[in-house]
């Protein structure tokens, strides 16, 4: 089964030349959890995407992929 990409993280740290060890360090996680959720292998919580948000001063909504196929 193809891992469908939802989330953004990934490409949103990339922009904001943060990594998974920055990530992992501000929020408290191991770096192999952040290392998931950036290949959309798990997905973090919401409450994991609102602190992410907060911390790289971004809308919450564009760490996640939208569903519109407009």
């Amino acid at each position: 089964m193809n891992k469908k990409a939802i989330n953004r993280l990934k490409v949103v740290l990339a922009e904001k030349g943060k990594t998974n060890k920055w990530l992992a360090e501000k929020l408290s996680k191991n770096e192999t959890t952040i290392s998931r959720w950036c290949t959309n292998e798990v997905q973090p919580s919401l409450e994991n995407l609102i602190a992410i948000s907060e911390l790289l001063a971004i809308d919450v909504k564009d760490l996640i992929n939208s569903t519109n196929k407009i």
